[in-house]
């Protein structure tokens, strides 16, 4: 019998999560990395596939990443049992060599796609249908997307609501992303399925957003501009921005602009695993740029973002946001709505259990 793994908090557990960035799990690697409060043991078979593991042995829980692979399968370096890529002890190198039936570790099913490695936690069977289309990530060359990986000290519901709420541009990020108060007076459009949540916001502005201006026609003259966010369960907020100086659509078609993916994965109630990936419509042959992007992404999220963020936190010193009796806004509908979604498909699936 495979190892029984409680959760601390609750969570949705039959959906998709982003484990890793598929380039942070190399050929070799024991990779680890702790998921909805249980440790994950993630490498690669010899075919390259990606593979999941409870990260611990079941004799007297070592962590597996410890041990040493051999061939597609993993050795604990406290006592040697070996696990195949299922969880299965196939080697027990004390006494007879007899196998216990409990010597199991359970296995995660695990996707690789849009340049992540996606995780199923739940104990239903996986289901494709549930993970996001994202392929806009795979469109184009190489040199025209980013990825990157940022570890959060706080609650993941607070780094979605940043994202779905974005007014705080107006008043918590600098020159670069600067919308020079056009977001805050406005009430986003709200677009409702039956399990997402998108607001989006149209404005004018001159000079155009910075990230962009350099590529319209005339960089210091006005233009119009659009955000779109999109959230999806269990946390995936798709982000497009763009900007044009016709009198075109405004969409990633007629507009310069970008494709992006936030995306967060709980290590705990009090800690989170952020991704981003970005993929543009311009410059996309200039894989320079690439780092350029990124290194702006940090210095905007660790430095005006994150730290808000972490002291929202430290002050709730809870996860119950609602339990707070929080003062609620016109700009507050978007993640509102995300939040109670949320909360009731957790609730709907604990039901069923």
């Amino acid at each position: 019998m495979e190892q029984k793994i409680e959760l601390k908090q609750s969570y949705l557990t039959n959906a998709w999560y982003v484990a890793a960035l598929s380039t942070e799990v190399g050929a070799q690697a024991l990779f680890h990395r702790k998921i909805l409060d249980t440790s994950i043991l993630i490498y690669r078979k010899q075919d390259g596939t990606a593979v999941a593991l409870h990260d611990r042995c079941p004799h007297r829980f070592a962590p597996l990443h410890l041990g040493k692979r051999i061939g597609d399968e993993v050795a604990c370096l406290y006592h040697a049992l070996q696990f195949d890529c299922t969880g299965q002890c196939t080697k027990n190198p004390h006494g007879n060599g007899q196998i216990p039936k409990a010597a199991k570790v359970r296995s995660f099913p695990l996707e690789e796609r849009y340049g992540f490695l996606w995780i199923w936690m739940g104990e239903d069977a996986p289901d494709l249908a549930r993970l996001p289309d994202f392929g806009e990530l795979d469109k184009g060359p190489d040199t025209g997307v980013a990825f990157t990986y940022m570890h959060m000290k706080a609650n993941y519901e607070l780094i979605i609501d940043n994202v779905m709420d974005l007014s705080h541009v107006d008043h918590v990020h600098g020159e670069i992303i600067t919308t020079r108060g056009q977001l805050s007076p406005q009430i986003p459009k709200l677009r409702e399925g039956t399990e997402s949540v998108a607001a989006r916001w149209e404005w004018q502005q001159t000079p155009p957003l910075l990230i962009l201006a350099d590529f319209l026609p005339e960089p210091k003259t006005q233009a119009r501009h659009f955000i779109e966010v999109s959230w999806s369960p269990p946390a995936n907020i798709q982000l497009s921005v763009g900007a044009t100086q016709n009198d075109g659509a405004l969409d990633l078609v007629n507009c310069i602009g970008q494709y992006d993916l936030h995306t967060c994965t709980p290590e705990t109630a009090n800690t989170t695993h952020y991704f981003f990936a970005t993929r543009r419509n311009h410059v996309v042959d200039d894989a320079g740029y690439n780092a350029a992007k990124i290194q702006a992404m940090h210095t905007a999220f660790e430095t005006e973002d994150g730290p808000i963020i972490q002291a929202i936190h430290n002050e709730m010193d809870t996860t119950d946001f609602f339990g707070l009796n929080p003062v609620l806004m016109t700009n507050d509908v978007a993640p509102v709505k995300v939040r109670r979604l949320l909360q009731r498909l957790i609730e709907q699936e604990a039901g069923a259990r």
